[in-house]
C-alpha cells in the first residue's frame, strides 16, 4: 500500500506496515497481530491522524446527530408559524367544546328549575282554586242552613206527617267542607302545603306525585260536598213543587178555585231598599235555584194560609164517633125519610167544640131545630154550622182562628142525646162534610 494520502480528509481501513519497514508477518500466528494493529487514518497532506474504531464511530454518530438536529431546527423554524396556528386552533376548539358543554349543562339546569317552578305554580294555582271553591261551598252551606225548613246542620227538619206523593228523602248536608278530613294551610314562601288530620292509606308520600294525589283527594272531597248540596237543592225544589201540586189538586177536588180563596194571617213584614243582585258565574246556577226554591216555598206558604179558611179539620178532638151521616135518613122523631144536612158526632156533655177553619162568626144563639148554634163564615162562599151546643163562647162579628173553642157540646134543640150537629155549606148549600174531612186527611202532611 502506498504511503500517499489524498488531499482531503478521509478514513481508510488498512493493515499498517510495521514501523521498521518490514513486511507484515504471515501465517497463522500473525492474524492476531494484524487485527490489533487495524485503525482508521485521517490525513491531509503530510499530516495524518490515526483513530481507533470506537473513536471513529463516535465521531460519525456525533456528526449524524448534529446533522439531524440541524435539520430539525431548520424545519422547526421553517414551519413554526403553522404549528403554532394549528396548536392554537386546536386549543380554541377544545375550549369552545368545553364552553358549549357547560352551556348545555346550564340550559338543562335552567329547564329543570323552570319545570319545577312551573309545577309549583300549577300546584299553587290548583290550591288557590280549591280554597276559593271551599269558601264558595261554605257560603252555600250558610245559605242552605238559613232556609226556614232547615235545622242547624243543614238538613230538613223532620216532621211526623205522612209522606206526600212525589216527596223525596232530603239528604243531610255538611255545613262546610271543613268537616272533611282535609284542611288547607295557606302556602308561605311559594310553598304549597297540605295538612291531613288522618294520613291516607298506604303511608304518606312526598314529592310532586304526593302533592298531586293530595290535591286530587281534596278535589274529590269538595266534589262530594257540592254534589250533596246540589242533591239537597233538587230535593227541596221537587218537594215544594210536589206540595203545591198536591194542595191545588185537593182544593180542586173540593170544587174550589185556588185563586178565590182568601189568604189568611197577617201580611208578611218584609221590606228594605232595592239592591240589584250580582251573581258570580260559578255561583249563578246555585243562586237561581235558591230563588226558585224560595218562590216555590212562598207559593206553598200562600196555599197553606189559604187552607186555613177551608174547613178540612175535625171539630172535636180525638176519635170521631159518627152517629148519623150526610144525606137521606129516617127522621129520629117522625120515623119518616128526611134529609140530614150534616154529620152527627156523639160526645160527652160539655166537651169543647173547635172551629174547623179561620173565619168570622155570623150567628150565635138559638136557631130552631139546631138549638144553640154557631155559624162561621170562612169566605169564598164557605161556611160551617155547629148545632145542639150546651153553651156558646164566641160573639157575632168575632174573628176566630183554626182550632179555637167556640162552644160546648150539648143536646139542645131537636136532639135525642149529647152530640154535635156539624154542617159544611158552599154558597149557602149544604154539602157532605166528609169531603172536606177526607181532604184534611190527605193534607195531613201539609196542614
Amino acid at each position: 500500500m502506498s504511503d500517499r494520502v489524498p488531499s482531503q480528509y478521509r478514513g481508510e481501513h488498512h493493515r499498517s506496515r510495521p514501523a521498521d519497514g518490514r513486511a507484515p508477518p504471515r501465517g497463522p500466528g500473525a492474524r492476531h497481530q494484524l487485527k490489533t494493529s487495524a485503525a482508521y487514518t485521517l490525513g491531509h497532506g503530510a499530516r495524518q491522524v490515526r483513530l481507533g474504531p470506537t473513536a471513529f464511530w463516535t465521531i460519525v454518530g456525533a456528526l449524524v446527530v448534529m446533522t439531524a438536529w440541524s435539520l430539525g431546527t431548520a424545519s422547526y423554524f421553517a414551519f413554526r408559524e403553522d404549528l403554532l396556528t394549528r396548536l392554537i386552533s386546536r386549543q380554541a376548539q377544545m375550549q369552545y367544546g368545553y364552553e358549549d358543554r357547560i352551556a348545555d349543562l346550564r340550559a338543562q339546569v335552567d329547564r329543570l328549575a323552570s319545570r319545577q317552578l312551573l309545577d309549583q305554580e300549577q300546584y299553587e294555582q290548583k290550591l288557590e282554586q280549591l280554597v276559593r271553591r271551599e269558601s264558595l261551598l261554605e257560603s252555600r252551606a250558610a245559605a242552605l242552613s238559613g232556609l226556614p225548613d232547615q235545622m242547624a246542620t243543614g238538613s230538613i227538619r223532620p216532621t211526623n206527617r205522612p209522606p206526600i206523593a212525589g216527596d223525596k228523602p232530603i239528604p243531610s248536608l255538611k255545613p262546610s267542607p271543613i268537616n272533611d278530613p282535609i284542611i288547607l294551610t295557606a302556602p308561605p314562601d311559594r310553598e304549597a302545603r297540605l295538612e291531613l288530620r288522618a294520613p291516607p292509606a298506604g303511608g304518606s308520600r312526598t314529592g310532586g306525585s304526593g302533592i298531586a294525589a293530595t290535591l286530587a283527594h281534596l278535589q274529590g272531597s269538595l266534589d262530594r260536598v257540592e254534589a250533596s248540596q246540589q242533591s239537597m237543592l233538587n230535593t227541596l225544589e221537587e218537594n215544594y213543587d210536589a206540595k203545591a201540586r198536591h194542595i191545588r189538586r185537593v182544593i180542586g177536588d173540593l170544587g174550589l178555585e185556588v185563586g178565590k180563596l182568601p189568604v189568611g194571617g197577617a201580611p208578611r213584614a218584609v221590606g228594605g231598599p232595592f239592591v240589584p243582585a250580582k251573581l258570580t258565574p260559578e255561583n249563578a246556577a246555585f243562586e237561581r235555584q235558591l230563588l226558585r226554591i224560595s218562590a216555590a216555598r212562598g207559593q206553598v206558604d200562600r196555599l197553606t194560609r189559604a187552607l186555613a179558611t177551608v174547613p178540612v179539620r175535625k171539630p172535636v178532638p180525638g176519635e170521631i164517633d159518627t152517629t148519623s151521616g150526610f144525606g137521606m135518613r129516617v127522621d129520629p122523631f117522625l120515623h119518616i125519610p128526611a134529609m140530614h144536612t150534616g154529620l152527627d158526632f156523639r160526645g160527652e156533655m160539655g166537651e169543647p167544640i173547635r172551629a174547623t177553619a179561620a173565619g168570622t162568626v155570623t150567628h150565635t144563639g138559638w136557631s130552631g131545630g139546631y138549638g144553640k148554634m154557631v155559624e162561621i163564615d170562612h169566605g169564598n162562599g164557605l161556611s160551617t154550622r155547629y148545632g145542639h151546643l150546651s153553651s156558646i163562647d164566641v160573639e157575632v162579628g168575632q174573628t176566630v182562628r183554626i182550632g179555637q173553642v167556640i162552644g160546648r157540646l150539648g143536646s139542645t134543640g131537636r136532639s135525642t142525646g149529647p152530640h154535635l150537629h156539624y154542617e159544611t155549606r158552599v154558597d149557602g148549600e149544604a154539602v157532605d162534610p166528609q169531603r172536606f174531612l177526607r181532604a184534611g186527611l190527605r193534607l195531613g202532611g201539609v196542614i
